[in-house]
This record gives structure tokens, C-alpha cells and sequence, in this order.
């Protein structure tokens, strides 16, 4: 006789749950952005039933909280930002999705969400925008001072390198830059204005230092 097989238990907390994006960002300029979708999937072979949970109920509305998603389906959550103030600017908040079987009540699994506010969006661009160029100037100084002589004498002149990152310094503040449509160099040479900020920046540090010798 052929044994029947079991299908294997699943334990409690186990459960993978696939839910996507894993983290909310409001802007409270932005009404736009004060409705936010979570997708929830389900990729098994059995339906679930989900129920969300939050760690401030006050500051947010939930519609559908609770319900069920068919066996290799998704289903929308949206969470709305109702209590909009600078007092909760950079406040982590906390989501739990926990998903089971229909005829169970123990949670199989679970997964966090964190939601935030934040005051600006075109301030958080900003300050992304700032903290690359000052990372690609540090990298370019870095470079530069690695690589000067290190018995170099008061008389002699710049170093070829020097001289080599002015040039094409030069040769990238005289490029196109990105969104010049009747220019005909081609578009990979086209330069973004933070590649050119950058570019002028090492020019003037490699001119005073020229000026300097």
C-alpha cells in the first residue's frame, strides 16, 4: 500500500511574507504622497488571510486592514498620512503585516513596514544632491593629493598630472550638457551640471595650486 503524503507543517512565524515597497515615505508638501499603496503577494499554493497592524493608529488610516488573498494573487493596502505636522518630522513608524491560513488563527508570518515624514521632498533631493558632489570632490582631492611628489622643490613647475587633470577639467566644462538637443557630440559625452560643478571645483583647487608654485 502507498503511504499517503503528508504535506508538511508550517510553524508558526515562519512563513515568508512578500509585501512590497518595505518602507513609506510622506512629504508634507506633497498631498500627493500622503496616500500610500503596499502590495501584498501571495505566491503559495493556499489562500491567506492578512491583518495590518500599527504602531501609531492615530496617525494613519488603513482601509482594508483585514482580509484575504487568493493562492497566487495580490491585493492593494492603502494607508493614508492623516495627521500631517512638523511635530512628527523624522518619526519612524512601524507596520506589521501578519498573514495566515484561512481555517487558522496562528500567524505564519509577519513583516515590518516603517513609514516616515518628512517636511520636503524637494529639500531631501536637495541634500542627496549635496552629499554626492561632496563625496566626488573628496574622491577627486583624495586623488590628487595621493599622487603628488613628495620631494617636489619650490622652483619646479606643476606636475604632469596636474596639468592633465586641468585639461580635462577644461575639455568637461566645454562638453554639452545633458538636455542640449541640437548639439552634435554625441549623447554619451553629454554631462549632467553636478559633473560640471565638480569639474570647475577641481579646476580652481588645481589653479591655485599652479598659481602657488
Amino acid at each position: 500500500m502507498h503511504q499517503q503524503k503528508r504535506q508538511p507543517e508550517l510553524v508558526e512565524g515562519n512563513l515568508p511574507v512578500f509585501v512590497f515597497p518595505t518602507e513609506l515615505i510622506f512629504y508634507a508638501d506633497d498631498q500627493s504622497t500622503h496616500k500610500q499603496v503596499l502590495t501584498l503577494y501571495n505566491p503559495y499554493e493556499f489562500a491567506l488571510k492578512f491583518k495590518v497592524l500599527c504602531t501609531t493608529p492615530n496617525k494613519y488610516v488603513v482601509v482594508d486592514a483585514a482580509g484575504a488573498v487568493k493562492p497566487q494573487c495580490c491585493v492593494d493596502i492603502v494607508i493614508r498620512h492623516r495627521d500631517v505636522r512638523s511635530c512628527h518630522y523624522g518619526v519612524i513608524d512601524k507596520f506589521r503585516l501578519q498573514v495566515s491560513e484561512q481555517s487558522q488563527r496562528k500567524a505564519l508570518g509577519r513583516k515590518e513596514v516603517v513609514a516616515t515624514l518628512l517636511p520636503s521632498a524637494k529639500e531631501q533631493q536637495k541634500e542627496e544632491e549635496e552629499k554626492r558632489i561632496k563625496e566626488h570632490l573628496t574622491e577627486s582631492l583624495f586623488f590628487e593629493q595621493s599622487f603628488q611628489p613628495e620631494n617636489r622643490t619650490a622652483s619646479s613647475g606643476p606636475s604632469l598630472l596636474t596639468v592633465f587633470l586641468g585639461v580635462v577639467c577644461i575639455a568637461a566644462l566645454m562638453l554639452p550638457t545633458l538636455g542640449d538637443v541640437e548639439s552634435l557630440v554625441p549623447l554619451y559625452l553629454h554631462l549632467s551640471v553636478n559633473q560640471k560643478l565638480v569639474a570647475a571645483y577641481i579646476l580652481g583647487l588645481i589653479t591655485m595650486a599652479i598659481l602657488r608654485t
